[in-house]
C-alpha cells in the first residue's frame, strides 16, 4: 500500500476472529480506516472487543454482515478500500469435522473466491494481503525432508493433504492456490501471502472463537501430566502475524509468501518448562518428556493413529524465516513471552483467577 497510511481504507474480513481482531486494532493504531465483516451485527458477546475498538477510534471502524458462501456478500464492505485482508476463514478442532469437503474445503475455497470477486469487482483495490498456514507448504513433518536442507520453505506447496486425510490443511492449500490463480489473471492488484505457523498468545475475543486457544488444551487440563509427548510446533505470537498482514500491506514492495514462524520449532516440553517457571505450583503441567514407546503403544487410545504418530513424532526441522525478517522487517517475541501470554488468556477466559507465582510477582 503506496503512500501515507492515514486515511487509506482498508478491509479486514471475519474481524471478530482471534488474528483478526489483533489486526485490526494494529491497523487502527497506524492511523487507517478499516472496514471488517462479522456473520452477523448483532451478538453482542462476540462483537465486544470490535465495539470497544469503535469507540477507542470514533468514525474509524465500520462493522458489515458478510457470509463466506454467500455470492457478492463482500462487495460492500470493499467500496473505496485500497487493501483487502482475507482471514476469515472455517477453523473446527479435527474431532468436530465429520466431512472434510463440506465442512472446511468448501467454506475455504468459496469464502476466497467470493472475496476475490468483490476485489476484482472494486477498482479502488491495489492489494490483497491473504491469510495462509504453513499448512499450505507441507502436509506432515515428514514431508520437510524431502525439502532442501530439510528446511521449511515457502516456496513449496503441500502436496501430501486430501479431503480425507487432514482437510483443514487441504482447504488451506486449495484456497491460496486459488488466491494465487485469481491475481495471475488480472494485472490491476497484487497479492501477498501470510503463511503462519502455530499461532499462540493473548487473545482479544471470546473463547468461543479463538479455536487456537484450545489447541494446547490437553497440555494446559493435565492431559500430559506424567510426561510431555515429544511433538513440537511451528508457532507465531498472533501479535507478530499480525504485524506482518500490516507490513504485508505498508511495504510497496512486499511479495509472494512469507513465513510467520520462529525459526525453531517449540515442543510440548518446552512450553511446560516456560510455564513451570511462572506457576511452579501447578501439577498438571509435565516435569519430564515422555519416551516415544509410551506414545506409539497408547496414542491410538487417545486418537492418535499410527501413521500420524509415525510421520510426527519426534520430528523437528528449521524454519526459513528470513524473508518476514529482512522483507517485512518483523522482530519476533521471545516463544517465553507468547506461551505465558497464550496460557493467561486461556485461563481468564474459562474464568479461572490469575494466581502470581513468587517468582511472577
Amino acid at each position: 500500500m503506496s503512500g501515507d497510511p492515514a486515511g487509506r481504507t482498508v478491509l479486514v474480513t471475519g474481524g471478530s476472529g482471534f488474528v483478526a481482531a489483533h489486526l485490526v486494532r494494529q491497523l487502527l493504531e497506524r492511523g487507517h480506516r478499516v472496514h471488517t465483516t462479522v456473520r452477523a451485527t448483532t451478538n453482542s458477546v462476540k462483537l465486544r472487543p470490535l465495539h470497544a475498538l469503535q469507540e477507542a477510534h470514533p468514525g474509524r471502524l465500520d462493522l458489515f454482515p458478510a457470509d463466506l458462501l454467500a455470492d457478492g456478500s463482500f462487495d460492500e464492505a470493499t467500496k473505496g478500500c485500497a487493501v483487502v485482508f482475507h482471514v476469515a476463514s472455517p477453523f473446527l478442532m479435527p474431532e468436530k469435522i465429520k466431512d472434510g469437503r463440506r465442512d472446511v474445503v468448501e467454506p475455504a475455497l468459496r469464502g476466497t473466491l467470493n472475496v476475490v470477486g468483490a476485489v476484482n469487482r472494486t477498482p479502488t483495490v491495489e492489494r490483497l494481503v491473504f491469510t495462509s498456514t504453513v499448512g499450505a507448504i507441507f502436509g506432515d513433518y515428514v514431508d520437510v525432508r524431502e525439502m532442501d536442507g530439510q528446511t521449511l520453505s515457502e516456496k513449496y506447496f503441500n502436496t501430501t493433504s486430501t479431503v480425507e486425510n487432514n482437510p483443514y490443511h487441504y482447504a488451506k492449500t486449495v484456497a491460496e492456490k486459488a488466491a494465487w490463480e485469481a491475481e495471475a489473471a488480472q494485472d490491476r492488484w497484487r497479492m501477498v501471502s501470510v503463511n503462519p505457523g502455530l499461532i499462540l498468545g493473548p487473545s482479544l475475543t471470546p473463547a468461543s472463537d479463538s479455536g487456537s486457544l484450545f489447541l494446547l488444551d490437553e497440555l494446559f487440563k493435565g492431559y500430559f501430566f506424567y510426561g510431555a509427548p515429544d511433538f513440537s510446533f511451528t508457532t507465531a505470537d498472533v501479535r507478530d502475524v499480525a504485524a506482518a498482514h500490516v507490513a504485508a500491506a505498508e511495504r510497496p514492495e512486499a511479495h509472494g509468501r512469507y513465513i510467520v514462524a520462529a525459526r525453531e520449532m517449540t515442543s510440548f516440553h518446552r512450553m511446560a518448562t516456560i510455564l513451570r517457571g511462572r506457576h511452579p505450583g501447578d501439577r498438571r503441567l509435565p516435569r519430564t518428556a515422555l519416551p516415544h514407546w509410551p506414545v506409539r503403544v497408547l496414542g491410538p487410545a487417545f486418537g492418535l493413529s499410527q501413521d500420524y504418530i509415525r510421520k510426527h513424532l519426534g520430528i523437528r526441522f528449521p524454519v526459513d524465516n528470513r524473508r518476514s525478517t529482512e522483507e517485512l522487517g518483523l522482530v519476533y517475541r521471545p516463544i517465553e513471552e507468547t506461551v505465558v501470554d497464550h496460557y493467561r488468556a486461556w485461563r481468564e477466559q474459562r474464568g479461572q483467577p490469575r494466581r502470581a507465582s513468587a517468582r511472577a510477582r
